[in-house]
């Protein structure tokens, strides 16, 4: 199964600014990137009167989009796929990076900003890194900066990639 790391934290802490840099620094590395999203409140990627609308529109259960740059899958589901089922979808990545998803039993890195709140919302056990800008927020878990995605790459390679400094 592809290595993954969920990024967690409250509503509009910074998660996807801090998903971006990270996956900025992973692609400087070389590595080969994929994510997941998280939307609790549903989403909706096709325009109204598009052909792929249409389709669904009509009834199709899965509709696919391709071209020369990319795919798009839209597929009805029964219920909300679990995170290891996304996993599969992505098996041809060298990690993963999801946005969300703080229920799952995922290695997670926590943001927590001090104007939305100050305490963790995960297990210290479900933690590799807390991006804040407190310096201690639990006792034996590595606090980084913010902008500080360098860091927090060093520890996705250490503790989820297997990589230490002196592989490289």
């Amino acid at each position: 199964m592809t290595p993954i790391v969920c990024i967690v934290g409250k509503s509009n802490v910074g998660k996807t600014t801090l998903v971006v840099k990270i996956i900025k620094e992973l692609k400087r590395r070389n590595y080969k990137v994929s994510t997941i999203k998280h939307d609790v409140h549903g989403f909706d990627i096709d325009k109204p009167g598009k052909d792929t609308w249409k389709h669904s529109q009509a009834g199709a259960d899965s509709v696919m989009i391709s071209s020369p740059y990319g795919v798009a899958m839209m597929k009805k589901v029964e219920k909300e796929l679990d995170l290891d089922k996304l996993i599969e979808l992505n098996n041809d990545s060298d990690i993963i990076i999801a946005e969300g998803f703080k229920k799952s039993n995922k290695p997670k890195i926590e943001v927590i900003r001090s104007e939305k709140y100050t305490e963790s919302i995960c297990k210290k056990e479900d933690l590799i890194a807390i991006a804040s800008d407190i310096n201690h927020i639990i006792e034996d878990v590595v606090v980084f900066d913010l902008d500080d995605s360098v860091g927090l790459v060093d520890i996705i390679e250490e503790k989820i990639l297997n990589i230490r400094k002196c592989d490289k």
